[in-house]
């Protein structure tokens, strides 16, 4: 199941708010600055930019109109140049984007009337309107830049020669980094509880057949807590990143109808079908997650005490004993290894780790297992043992050593070689207007065509 982040999204409500009261107060008649293609931009566009950063905790003193009116430039070329290249941001697209973003600042603030009076919008429909236009925009902006990117690659032979390339002085530091292993042990969950909540959600079905409102279930009963609060409501289509049991009862069901209770890694569902427009779903859902009690986590935390035993007095490997007995599917084939979310290597940098995971293994020695311990995972309550297997200290850059986030740098710098040539060549080619007001400022690219 796909679970949003609300705090990003609250910040972005909220800093959109900022924007639209500090537009609301200026003075002044805003004027057009520029013009990129069938693109405008308004001398408000930089105000808003100065908002922004500062709302984001940047100091804006060294940082001027000029240099953010460049920024504004090369995103509207962006943009200008995906209709040009015949780059489709369907309508279904943004409106799916832009639904699961009101839903998501609606639950945060309380209603769409508090949405509208932030965004001083007489409607619904003219707030629907504004952010439209906002969301596709952007998404012509980053399919835009991805498309130049995409094509560029990179040979070891371009690797070397980037590196070889680095002055001395300016040979680039790593920090030190980490891989961490660990074996899960899942409390065990009695039958007779697993039957216990399936006989809860066909009684809850039957209650909605007979009559009653599903969202006020899904808002009594549902343990979801990314919709619960709104009903259980999701919409979504097969691209949406939902588990597969989900999805495929989602999909199999006709509008009104509701699902016999099915089981995921979070627990048991039902699901009523709202809409289906093309290929969105509309669905309401609850979900309620077997309880594990405490014999059950007691037997977890024997288990895996007899598996720390076990490898502390040598009758088995860290790695084996996580291939036998973990019952993390995503770790268990690679002896418990975990591989990091933001490079999808087995390395973690000291410095940008989770806080949570930092504070389990960075004082550990090589070969050292932390006693177990409890964890909340997204599906329940488990029992963990974590040791670190490899540890590389904080070092200058070497080729054959760091030779993947060599690589990394040299890619990008060969995308940002890119863009800039591709920047270069479409100013020539499209039609750009500079007010008098910015004629003087010192562009990193040639806007005035000098």
């Amino acid at each position: 199941m796909k679970f949003i982040n609300k705090s990003a999204i609250l910040a972005l409500f909220l800093l959109s708010a900022t924007v639209i009261n500090a537009q609301a107060t200026k003075e002044k008649v805003d004027g057009v600055i520029g013009v990129v293609g069938d693109y405008v931009i308004l001398d408000s566009d930089i105000d808003l930019e100065y908002i922004q950063l500062r709302a984001q905790g940047v100091d804006v003193k060294e940082i001027s109109r000029c240099e953010l009116f460049g920024k504004q430039l090369e995103d509207k070329l962006y943009a200008h140049q995906a209709v040009v290249d015949s780059i489709i941001v369907t309508d279904v697209e943004v409106n799916g984007f832009m639904e699961e973003q009101i839903d998501a600042m609606v639950e945060q603030v309380g209603s769409m009337d508090k949405v509208l009076t932030f965004y001083r919008k007489k409607n619904v429909d003219e707030f629907r309107a504004y952010f439209f236009d906002i969301i596709k925009n952007n998404k012509l902006t980053s399919q835009m830049q991805k498309k130049i990117v995409d094509d560029v690659q990179i040979t070891p032979e371009e690797v070397r020669n980037f590196f070889k390339g680095i002055p001395k002085d300016e040979i680039p530091t790593f920090g030190a980094e980490i891989e961490v292993a660990q074996i899960v042990v899942k409390p065990v969950v009695p039958e007779s509880e697993k039957q216990a909540v399936i006989k809860k959600l066909k009684e809850l079905k039957q209650e909605v057949l007979n009559g009653s409102s599903f969202f006020s279930k899904a808002v009594l009963f549902s343990e979801d807590p990314g919709s619960s609060s709104n009903g259980g409501y999701y919409k979504m289509n097969r691209k949406t990143p939902f588990v597969k049991e989900f999805k495929e009862v989602a999909f199999s069901l006709a509008v009104g109808e509701i699902s016999e209770p099915f089981e995921t890694e979070f627990g048991y569902h039902i699901i009523q079908v709202d809409k289906i427009k093309g290929q969105d779903v509309e669905l309401r859902h609850i979900l309620i997650s077997p309880k594990v009690s405490s014999e059950a986590l007691k037997e977890a935390k024997l288990k895996i005490e007899g598996i720390r035993t076990k490898i502390l007095t040598g009758e088995i490997s860290f790695a084996d004993a996580a291939k036998s007995s973990s019952d993390e599917k995503e770790t268990r084939n690679n002896g418990g290894v975990l591989l990091n979310p933001r490079t999808l290597e087995p390395r973690f940098e000291l410095t940008k780790m989770d806080p949570s995971l930092y504070g389990r293994v960075s004082t550990l020695k090589d070969t050292e297992i932390t006693v177990p311990f409890i964890d909340e995972e997204r599906t329940g309550k488990v029992y963990k043992i974590m040791t670190v297997n490899n540890r590389t200290e904080e070092h200058k850059a070497d080729f054959s050593q760091d030779y993947l986030k060599i690589k990394e740098l040299a890619l990008k710098d060969k995308q940002i070689k890119a863009i800039a040539k591709w920047t270069e060549e479409k100013i020539d080619e499209t039609y750009i207007k500079i007010s008098t007001d910015y004629k003087d400022c010192e562009f990193t690219n040639n806007w005035t065509k000098k």
